[in-house]
């Protein structure tokens, strides 16, 4: 006699796919967490670089490119801002990381008027430590779930604002905030996206990071290849505020979907 088959399970494997995810994200920030915790400190007076190369006025604005260069920031913030406001879908994050770039807008402008100021650097990183919250939680929210999304866009949030606090004196919070959150989000960018994820490019924001960070460096370097008529830290800030065209992109309106009432 043949036996009866056995009815044929499905596998699994995506439904839990987002808890694994899930728990890999856990793991990463306990290790940032530890990281920022238990690795020696960096002196911030050691690191701090007071001056940049454009120390130019232009009309009456000291250091203007590397002051004025900020409103790109503003530009990008007020941009993404009024897209938010048509769409219902945008992901976690989103409006954060705006509101982000508008602080970062506000904060830099007033540290490169007098960049001898160490103490304003405070003012330039909490913007910063909240457009980059906002975009964690994007990250999150776009590769593995929603609820991943609000808990990374929390605390990064509060871990952020307090790293940019401490590193009045101990940079190596920030750091670890800054370089490992960004490592971070190269593992989410390298995920497949979630069903029902809005499709933001987010290895587009991360080469525009990187290109802000590579101008930064050649600083000197591009103002004399450019002779004298652009700085690299004047192109960073340019290059930071583009990588929120990826977001923005994303937000698009839909093309018939009817208005709300």
């Amino acid at each position: 006699m043949i036996p009866p088959k056995r009815p044929i399970r499905r596998s699994r494997r995506y439904p839990a796919a987002p808890q694994l995810r899930e728990r890999y994200l856990i793991g990463a920030l306990c290790v940032l967490t530890l990281s920022a915790l238990l690795a020696p400190a960096l002196p911030a007076a050691a690191w701090h670089i007071p001056h940049f190369v454009d120390s130019r006025t232009w009309l009456g604005v000291p250091n203007a490119g590397d002051v004025l260069s900020n409103l790109a920031f503003l530009a990008m913030g007020v941009w993404g801002s009024e897209r938010i406001r048509a769409r219902h879908d945008a992901p976690v994050g989103a409006s954060w990381f705006f509101v982000g770039l508008i602080l970062t807008c506000l904060g830099s402008g007033f540290y490169h008027l007098d960049p001898d100021m160490p103490q304003r650097l405070v003012a330039d990183r909490l913007g910063m430590a909240v457009a980059f919250a906002g975009f964690l939680g994007i990250a999150a929210s776009e590769r593995i779930s929603v609820r991943a999304g609000e808990a990374v866009l929390v605390l990064m949030m509060v871990a952020g604002l307090l790293a940019a606090w401490v590193a009045r004196e101990n940079l190596t919070p920030w750091v670890v905030v800054q370089f490992g959150g960004m490592a971070l989000a190269v593992g989410l960018a390298l995920t497949r996206p979630r069903p029902g994820a809005l499709g933001v490019q987010l290895g587009g924001v991360i080469f525009f990071y990187v290109l802000a960070k590579l101008f930064e460096l050649g600083d000197a370097l591009i103002f004399e290849a450019t002779g004298h008529i652009v700085s690299g830290h004047t192109l960073k800030h340019v290059a930071a505020a583009l990588a929120a065209w990826p977001v923005i992109r994303s937000l698009a309106p839909a093309g018939s979907a009817p208005c709300p009432h």
